[in-house]
């Protein structure tokens, strides 16, 4: 029994090697497999590049929020850890 492959080997050389599948194809696979096909393997350009622009810009604005938190949980912890010190330290009168 052959097994399809959408064209992908025309593309990658005769081989599937090297080829990632994205998060976001599989997404968009499962919510229409041939507007998948289209993009991935035909290569049509997508008709919503405002929209995609507007997601991507989302995604970095919320990428960079995730950051800062992790960042600022950080420096939260050092400052915990330099009043426990003090505390301790005046605890037992070394201040």
């Amino acid at each position: 029994m052959k097994s399809r492959d959408w064209g992908l080997e025309k593309r990658t050389g005769g081989t599937r090697q090297g080829r990632i599948i994205r998060a976001s194809e599989i997404g968009q696979y499962t919510f229409c497999a041939r507007a998948w096909w289209l993009s991935q393997i035909r290569g049509v350009p997508s008709t919503n590049t405002h929209a995609l622009a507007q997601g991507e810009a989302v995604h970095q604005r919320h990428g960079r929020a995730v950051w800062t938190a992790g960042a600022l949980r950080i420096v939260a912890f050092v400052f915990l850890i330099v009043a426990v010190v003090i505390v301790i330290a005046a605890v037992l009168g070394i201040l």
